[in-house]
């Protein structure tokens, strides 16, 4: 019987990638578990090249001589809370995975949440956008890595309505991310004296025609169409926001894009967006070292943030587990994350970094615009940088998240 990619690589199936070699006789061993979208919508945003870089993260580490091994396994959520939180349940109950790592999909981080916290392992969230999970749904077993929907909101919303876009309609994915970084953009938006003319709501996942949607933003005669979306939607909606005319007579905001999404548009169809990403492969020497040592093993999707993510904390998460010893990490999945929290935090992909008491780990927001085709000098040099949110401005102030275990 010939089976489906979903098939071999759904929520029961799982694949083991060996660091180096078996674990070393009386030597304790750590295992990651990359809890990704392998099949749907994030795919490409996520999926294998977030195993990849995860797995980078064991080989520059160098795990061989510190006293434990490491490995990494990974499953499909398939963008469903239930599945993402059955694989959480087995992985640890069962299969001894000590840290879950990536998670996109807001419903699903949110759901996974719960488990981490119920069974005391280490969560590094890098693939989700919602805020609450350093606020008010808040958690001492994690760190929230990459992004999240205030970033975007800030970066990307407030941004354009300082250059003229001042009314806004927005198509929403129809589940807590979207509804987090519709709220969050309109905030923005409405302090700088703009206004929200329409929003609508699509469901996700399996929308892929979104003609509907469009013609009722055109309707609203706003200056700015803001896509609260991302992955395979964002693209499409793009695409068909062209084919519509609608591009012609308002501005797109792509709140949540990736490169990788540009790279499907292609330059021709993208140039002119803006969009934020904490993370572009060109920004330095060190972004640019770490993308040379991953770029050639996923063909065809160079890194994102997201996948920056996961490699930055699988790193730290290792180098905190040799500082306290891993049958202490292992034991004590809190007591790991405020490790994690106190020791500096530095990397190829982000620099010298630290994670607030809240769980959010504070990196830079980038502002970048799709360059024309005209601009590109080569493969996936797609970005020019319009303006950089420092760390401590890009995250939500502290006290306006409401974490239960934060006292300001």
């Amino acid at each position: 019987m010939q089976l489906s990619r979903r098939a071999l690589v759904g929520g029961a199936a799982l694949a083991t990638i060996p660091l180096i070699r078996p674990r070393a006789q009386g030597q304790p061993g750590v295992k990651i578990g990359v809890l990704t979208d392998m099949s749907g919508t994030y795919a490409n945003t996520t999926g294998m090249t977030s195993v990849v870089c995860t797995k980078q993260a064991l080989e520059d580490f160098g795990v061989s001589g510190k006293g434990f091994t490491a490995e990494v396994i990974y499953a499909d959520h398939q963008n469903k809370p239930d599945i993402g939180v059955s694989i959480a349940r087995r992985w640890f109950d069962q299969d001894g995975v000590d840290v879950i790592v990536d998670v996109p999909t807001s419903s699903v981080a949110l759901a996974v949440q719960g488990v981490c916290r119920e069974k005391n392992k280490v969560y590094i969230n890098s693939g989700a956008a919602s805020a609450a999970l350093t606020g008010v749904d808040c958690s001492p077993n994690m760190v929230h890595w990459t992004y999240d929907t205030y970033m975007l909101a800030k970066s990307t919303g407030g941004g354009m309505v300082k250059t003229g876009g001042d009314s806004w309609f927005f198509i929403t994915a129809d589940y807590a991310f979207g509804h987090q970084l519709q709220k969050d953009t309109t905030a923005f938006v409405t302090g700088e004296k703009g206004k929200v003319l329409g929003s609508v709501a699509y469901p996700f996942p399996g929308t892929t025609d979104f003609s509907s949607f469009l013609v009722q933003a055109q309707a609203s005669r706003a200056k700015v169409l803001g896509l609260a979306s991302a992955g395979t939607d964002t693209v499409n909606q793009i695409k068909q926001a062209n084919e519509f005319g609608l591009t012609q007579t308002m501005k797109l905001a792509a709140l949540l894009m990736t490169i990788g999404d540009v790279h499907a548009l292609g330059l021709a169809t993208a140039h002119g967006l803006n969009l934020t990403e904490s993370f572009y492969w060109d920004l330095n020497d060190r972004t640019r070292a770490f993308t040379d040592r991953v770029k050639g093993k996923v063909a065809g999707n160079w890194p994102n943030m997201i996948h920056a993510g996961c490699y930055s904390g699988t790193l730290h998460y290792l180098k905190t587990v040799a500082d306290m010893g891993a049958a202490k990490a292992k034991a004590d999945g809190r007591a790991t994350i405020a490790r994690m929290k106190a020791m500096p935090v530095d990397d190829d992909c982000f620099g010298k970094t630290t994670i607030r008491e809240d769980g959010r780990h504070l990196v830079p927001a980038y502002l970048f615009e799709v360059k024309q085709p005209s601009e590109s000098k080569g493969p996936w040099d797609y970005y020019k940088l319009v303006h950089t949110t420092p760390a401590d401005e890009a995250a939500r102030p502290l006290a306006d998240g409401h974490c239960p275990f934060v006292h300001v």
